[in-house]
C-alpha cells in the first residue's frame, strides 16, 4: 500500500552514485543521568553496488551504525541519506515505506517466521509492498531456487538447518529488489563451512543484482569478498581500506 504522502519517494534516482551517505552522525544513549556515546561524528559514503564490511570489537559502535543506516534508530545528531533521502526527515509512514522497499535486512538470529514455510516467509514482504500475490509467489520460488532451496520451499524453519534458515533470510532480504542489504553478523550462528557458503552466496547475489551490501561482522572471512572494510573503535571510524590494501597488509605481516 502506497499512501499519497510517500508518492514522492517513488521518484528516487535509480542510478544514484551513492546509496548511503552518513554525515556527522552521533548517537547518545541515556541511562538515568549518564550519557553513553555510541557514535561520535561518523562520516562515511557507500557507493552503489559496493560490498562493505564494518568491523570492530564489541562496543565499537558498528551495530549502532548498522542500525542508523538501516533506519532502525535515529541519530542524535547528523544525517543519513539512503538514495539521497534524508532518513531523519521521514515520518513513520515514510520510514515504513523505505524499510519495506529500499532496505533488506539479514539478522544473526535469522528472524524468519517460525510457523510459515520458506515460500511464505519470502512472499510476505512482497505482499506488504503491494506486489500481486501470484507475482510475489513466482518471485519467491525463483529466489529460493537461486539460494539453493528450490526443493525446500514448503518446509518450515524447524525442518531446516541453521544454514538453510539463513538462506531463507537472504532470499527474503532480496525479495523486494532493495537498494541496500544490511546484514548483522550473518555467519555468527553457523559452522565454518556453512558460514563460508553464506558469505559467498551474499557476494554472488551482490554481484548479480547490483545491490549495495553493508555487513556488520566479526568474521574475518568477510575481508576477502568486501570491496572496502570499515574499522570502528570507540564510536568512530578509525580506518577505511580497500580489499587489496588489506591483502597487502596481511601478506606483509605473514612475512615477518
Amino acid at each position: 500500500m502506497t499512501a499519497p504522502a510517500v508518492d514522492w519517494l517513488a521518484d528516487l534516482q535509480d542510478q544514484a552514485e551513492h546509496t548511503v551517505m552518513a554525515r556527522g552522525v552521533s548517537k547518545i544513549y541515556h541511562m538515568g543521568d549518564e550519557e553513553i556515546p555510541a557514535l561520535d561524528g561518523v562520516d562515511v559514503t557507500i557507493r552503489t553496488g559496493e560490498y562493505i564490511s564494518i568491523m570492530g570489537p564489541s562496543g565499537s559502535g558498528k551495530t549502532t551504525l548498522f542500525n542508523v543506516i538501516g533506519a532502525l534508530i535515529k541519530p542524535t545528531e547528523g544525517s543519513v541519506f539512503i538514495d539521497e533521502i534524508d532518513v531523519a526527515q521521514l515520518d513513520a509512514n515514510e520510514l515504513a515505506w523505505l524499510r519495506c522497499r529500499k532496505i533488506g535486512y539479514i539478522f544473526q538470529a535469522y528472524n524468519i517466521v517460525k510457523v510459515m514455510t520458506a515460500l511464505e516467509n519470502v512472499t510476505l514482504p512482497m505482499l506488504f509492498a503491494g506486489v500481486p500475490a501470484d507475482e510475489a509467489q513466482d518471485r519467491a520460488v525463483e529466489i529460493l531456487d537461486r539460494v539453493g532451496l528450490g526443493d525446500r520451499i514448503l518446509h518450515t524453519p524447524k525442518e531446516l538447518s541453521g544454514g538453510q534458515q539463513q538462506r531463507v533470510a537472504i532470499a527474503r532480504a532480496f525479495a523486494n529488489r532493495p537498494a541496500i542489504i544490511l546484514a548483522d553478523e550473518p555467519t555468527a550462528n553457523l559452522d565454518l563451512k556453512t558460514g563460508e557458503d553464506i558469505i559467498h552466496l551474499m557476494k554472488e547475489m551482490n554481484a548479480e543484482r547490483g545491490v549495495t551490501v553493508v555487513c556488520a561482522t566479526h568474521d574475518h572471512k568477510m575481508l576477502d569478498i568486501s570491496d572496502r572494510i570499515v574499522w570502528m573503535e570507540d564510536g568512530q571510524i578509525k580506518k577505511i581500506a580497500d580489499r587489496d590494501e588489506v591483502k597487502i597488509e596481511i601478506s606483509q605481516m605473514s612475512e615477518h
